[in-house]
């Protein structure tokens, strides 16, 4: 399957991706760096100029995808100000991610 891509559905985000892609997820999986696993959750395929369309999932579709590494994303500075009584507080914030590459992309 020549320029084969897909909608993936993981932890409530929508993805396009296609084989030897890498992508973030905004939380960590429950897997360890370098396993592999494999989702159904296929919204949609398209291959050369052919789509298909899943209502609301592709049948027989799936996605494998491999586990690269385990880690924060960039800090988020949070402020708070009151104008004319001096109070200002800061805090930070690091989203867990995990990134992942797309392995195989199969359509049955």
């Amino acid at each position: 399957m020549a320029n084969t891509q897909a909608v993936i559905e993981l932890s409530g985000h929508q993805y396009l991706v296609s084989k030897d892609d890498t992508f973030s997820v905004d939380q960590h999986l429950d897997l360890e760096v370098g396993k592999t696993f494999t989702t159904d959750q296929v919204l949609l395929v398209i291959e050369d100029d052919k789509a298909t369309v899943g209502a609301p999932l592709v049948k027989g579709a799936s996605v494998t995808l491999k586990v690269e590494e385990l880690g924060k994303g960039k800090k988020i500075d949070i402020s708070r100000f009151k104008a004319k009584s001096r109070y200002r507080r800061r805090k930070g914030h690091h989203q867990p991610q995990t990134k992942l590459t797309v392995t195989k992309i199969s359509l049955k």
